[in-house]
């Protein structure tokens, strides 16, 4: 009844699939990481909305490129790079305003018991 298919068998005709086979090697160009890197790193910054559409930018990037769409991987990278860099320097902006807020009204605050 049910048909038994060797594993090598399987996995000869799956690397002869034309999906699988590329001819020409400069037709596949290298997917920059950087960006998924940089909206990653920007996720650790306290800019939650924009670092997370970074993200999002950055995996829709690695979905057109793994479909096969060079083009819209790059445009799609290019701007998940410029909202995580965006979100990198709000998040420091972010840090370093409310350090300077802590830091000068710490002694102003502070009750004192006489």
């Amino acid at each position: 009844m049910s048909h038994s298919v060797n594993h090598w068998e399987l996995k000869r005709s799956l690397e002869e699939s034309p999906e699988t086979h590329i001819d020409n090697e400069s037709q596949r160009e290298r997917l920059s990481p950087n960006s998924i890197i940089l909206s990653v790193l920007s996720c650790f910054c306290p800019s939650y909305p924009i670092n997370i559409v970074a993200f999002v930018f950055s995996m829709m990037s690695l979905q057109s490129y793994n479909r096969g769409d060079i083009d819209e991987s790059k445009k799609l990278g290019r701007v998940a790079k410029l909202v995580a860099i965006a979100a990198i320097i709000l998040g420091l902006l972010v840090i370093g305003i409310f350090c300077i807020v802590h830091f000068t009204t710490v002694g102003k605050l502070s009750f004192h018991i006489i």
